[in-house]
């Protein structure tokens, strides 16, 4: 009997450990961020919409206008998410010219860091973004 409670006792010690070591699931990126960026001399406040779901990362970002103009809500494309990390692209038009901006983050509870690369004609921009999960619903 006292073999059979050490028994039980060393394989609780050893399933409470395994479960402490178990990893931390990736946090789902489905929601509504906000974030702002530099846009010239000018903050530009920025809202993300994803959707996490069957593997695939879809969503929308609406940002300011150029110029100050009317504000633009945009399709993610070649949106991609796994283990913690996310990316994703945007593809803009100003005056009949096309530029894609590329997104890449990581994802930790309801903060999203990392870089933007923007590639207009032969000039290239990097700036880093850090999007903040919205609690509105």
């Amino acid at each position: 009997m006292k073999r059979f409670a050490v028994v039980a006792f060393l394989v609780g010690i050893v399933g409470m450990v395994g479960f402490a070591g178990a990893a931390k699931p990736d946090p789902d990126p489905t929601g509504t961020w906000k974030f702002t960026t530099k846009f010239g001399k000018k903050d530009a406040e920025n809202t993300l919409k994803l959707t996490y779901k069957d593997g695939k990362l879809t969503g929308t970002l609406t940002s300011p206008g150029f110029g100050g103009g009317k504000e633009t809500e945009s399709k993610i494309e070649d949106g991609k998410y796994e283990k913690g990390e996310l990316s994703f692209t945007v593809t803009r038009e100003i005056k009949d010219n096309k530029f894609a901006t590329k997104y890449e983050g990581k994802v930790a509870d309801d903060t999203i860091k990392g870089t933007i690369t923007s590639k207009f004609g032969d000039k290239e921009f990097k700036q880093d973004w850090e999007a903040k999960r919205s609690k509105d619903k």
